[in-house]
Parts: C-alpha cells; structure tokens; sequence
C-alpha cells in the first residue's frame, strides 16, 4: 500500500508547464494502448507508456472543515492534496492553509477501445478521508490575505496585518516532511508538529517584496511566486522553481525562468538557472541524478499542457556570482546572456493528446462546464512504483486545480456561487524512468 506520495525530485526533472462497466484489467506493467513516447536525456532514455487512469471529484464537494475542497492489477494507496489561498475573485480571503487527505484506488487501463466518461471514472476511485489544518507560532491559524508587512521579530515573515498578524500563505507546493511554497514571498516553509520554520530568499541588500498585487522593480512578477517544490533525499536539497521569469529577465516577455537549490542540512543560499517556457510552469519532481485553456477556461482552446524533462548537468551556477544581483540580469529584455548555459529541456507527456483522453472519454473542445473537457490548470505531480516486475516504470499521478470554481461553494463558512462548475480532475499515467527508483522509494517510505 502506498501511504503517501509526496512530490519528489535530483539532476533530472519532471515539470508541468502549461498556458493557463467492466474494465480491461492490465498486468501492472502492459502499456497504453497507443504507441509509447520516448525521449533521451543525459544519457538515459525515458518513456511515457499512455493515459491509464482518470478520476474526478464533483466541484460542489466540501471537506471535512465545512469548506468547498479545491484548489489540487489492482493498486490502493493515499494522496495527499494541498490547495493554495482559498477562492478569492477581487480580493484575497481569510482562508486557512490545509492540506487533505484522499484515499484511491487504481485499476489501471490500457485497452484501445475507448471508455465512457462514466467508465473510465471507475479506473481511478478517489474517496476523500481528511482534512488538516496549518498552525503557525502559539497555535495561530495561517492566512490566505495578501500580506500588507512583516512581522517585527526574527526572521521576519509577511502578515496580512498588524491588527491581524497571520501569516500568509499562497501554498503552491508539498513534499514528503511538508513544506510548502506561495507566491507572497516567494518563502518556504517547514510545517512541524511544533513550529514552522521559513527560507527567506532576499536580494544583496536584504529586501523583502512580498506583494502578490504588484510587479516589483526586480524579482518575481505579481502572483508569479514558487510554483513548484521537490526534494532530493540523497543530498538533502530542496529546490524551488519560479513560475515565470524575473522581471530584470524580461518577465513576461522571457522564456527564461531560475530554479533555485537550497542545501537543508545547512543555511547555505544557493541560485541555479533554469530553462522555462512561455506557458507558465507549475510543478517539479525529482529523478535522479544521471496555461492554455479547458474546463473552466474558454472551453476551445486547450494550448499547452506537458509534462516534460529538464536536465541542469551542464546547466550554469549562478549563485554567488554577478547574476546573483538584480542588476545583472541571466536574460536582459528575455534574451539569454551568452554566459549563461540554460538546462535542457525536452517534452515528454502531452495533456491534451486527444487519442488519449478519447480512450477515458474526455475531449479537449467543448463548453467550458462540460465535465468531460480537460481542466485549465494543472498543479500537481507525484509518483508511485509500478511493482518489482517492473523496477523502472512508475505510475505518474497529477491533479487539477479548478480555484475553487462552483456554483454551490463554501468559502470561510460562507456559501458562494462562483458562475461555474469546475471539477477536479485527476489523471495517472504509466511512464519509464530509468534511475529513479531509489529516490522514489527513499521518500516513499518503502
């Protein structure tokens, strides 16, 4: 049984980047039906065997603290889901920061005729099980407001006020001893029994810009904070990937985004650069070492949505050199200095691949309610073993975020109607990762 699975990442990266009846049971390790997709990286080739499980949970559900839940042979195991700051449309609310816990069970399906949407619900059966709270110091709930100051006391770390002094958190990713990031700060925070404990990137002189409203003069742009957060077990670093590129390289105009690798054994700040997309990214997930539109979009015009591999072997270190100051930007008006080698990218699994979402009945064209039209957004990875027989295939599983979208919510205890209903959606592909093993079975607990 899988208890939990974390986001995972070392030297080769998973990345999400996207624009905003009976069942045919497979031996665990049959691939999809269709032809399977391999790439080379690094020396190592990886393989993305299809599409065998979809699940969903209905946009009006609500969790076991009275609020909508949003934001996020046979295998049984648990996920554990962290939404970000709550629903919120012109303002940020009072929303406290959680984490839940859904049971699943997996059947998965890799036969070529396809399944109804009702069917191919039934190859991956979510049952929500809890729901946990994040408390800050003295037992004090956290906050989904956007911060207006910090904290007068060591370190400093950004509350919605001083009349209200909550610390805010956007949380935008987890992994195995649950940290989390937002897109305040950006900050990292280590959620304990007992305390929580913050990273706090700053620039040469000490700044701390933690507004979600606004653009800086340098830095991250306006709510583009940590997007993704994964863990190296092995060497005890954490890295964190911005969504998009800082505003001194080019901001929305670049392609170009910075990954950052602090060392958790030690307080050492350290600063990588890394290769972006024009589409936002949105999550990482360690390997090892060797937003377009949809349902709750436009409905027509799903652009973007991968989950692809990056590799930063023979990418540049940035950190402690002139790079590692706002004015030496890696990539002036987005275009990338000639001393500066970008990681390497290469697409590796397609959302929106219409023979493959056919086979689970969903479609990429239709209305934007239409329960079987792919989510907009997609915010999650994490990755479980197939089984022995199979020591390098992994099942890959990835979530939606549908913001809280439904016209039966509740939000702080107060029932709201956001126009829509937008599901969550859940999809699990079987893919080949050669070298990821120990990694994954060293945060997995197995």
């Amino acid at each position: 049984m899988l208890h939990r699975l974390p986001s995972l990442l070392a030297l080769h990266v998973l990345a999400i980047l996207q624009a905003s009846g009976a069942l045919s049971v497979p031996s665990p390790v049959q691939a999809a039906s269709s032809p399977a997709v391999s790439v080379s990286l690094g020396g190592m080739t990886y393989v993305n065997k299809g599409l065998v499980g979809f699940g969903r949970i209905p946009s009006n559900f609500t969790e076991s603290t009275g609020d909508t839940l949003g934001g996020i042979g046979t295998f049984t195991g648990t996920l554990i889901v962290q939404p970000d700051r709550g629903f919120n449309v012109e303002t940020t609310v009072d929303y406290q920061a959680r984490r839940h816990e859904l049971d699943f069970v997996l059947t998965p399906y890799s036969d070529s005729t396809p399944l109804s949407f009702e069917q191919a619900q039934k190859t991956f059966v979510l049952t929500y099980k809890n729901t946990v709270l994040y408390f800050e110091r003295n037992n004090t709930k956290t906050s989904g407001l956007d911060p207006s100051t910090i904290r007068a006391a060591m370190p400093g770390m950004p509350i919605a006020s001083t009349r209200e002094p909550h610390l805010s958190v956007d949380a935008e990713g987890l992994v195995a001893n649950v940290d989390g990031t937002d897109e305040y700060g950006p900050y990292i925070y280590l959620f304990s029994a007992e305390w929580v404990s913050p990273i706090l990137p700053e620039d040469k002189k000490g700044n701390i810009n933690f507004t979600a409203n606004a653009d800086p003069k340098t830095g991250r742009a306006a709510n583009q904070g940590f997007e993704g957060l994964t863990l190296d077990p092995a060497t005890s670093t954490l890295y964190a990937i911005l969504q998009s590129a800082t505003i001194q390289d080019g901001g929305e105009d670049s392609i170009y985004t910075r990954l950052f690798a602090y060392d958790i054994s030690s307080p050492t700040y350290l600063s990588l650069a890394g290769n972006g997309k024009v589409e936002a990214t949105s999550e990482i997930h360690f390997l090892s070492e060797g937003t377009g539109t949809g349902m709750g979009g436009s409905g027509d015009n799903i652009k973007y949505k991968h989950i692809d591999l990056f590799s930063i072997a023979n990418a540049t270190d940035i950190h402690g050199t002139d790079f590692d100051s706002p004015s030496t930007p890696v990539a002036p008006k987005g275009k990338l200095s000639k001393k500066i080698v970008p990681a390497t990218y290469l697409s590796f699994v397609d959302y929106a691949d219409t023979t493959q979402l056919a086979r689970f009945g969903c479609t990429m064209v239709g209305d934007p309610d239409d329960n079987t039209l792919l989510d907009a957004k997609w915010e999650s990875l994490a990755l479980a073993p197939v089984g022995d027989s199979a020591p390098n295939d992994f099942f890959l599983f990835t979530a939606s975020d549908n913001d809280f979208l439904t016209t039966q919510g509740v939000s702080v205890g107060q029932p709201y109607n956001a126009g829509e209903d937008v599901d969550n959606q859940f999809l699990v592909f079987q893919v080949m990762l050669p070298g990821a093993a120990g990694n994954v079975k060293t945060v997995l607990g197995l």
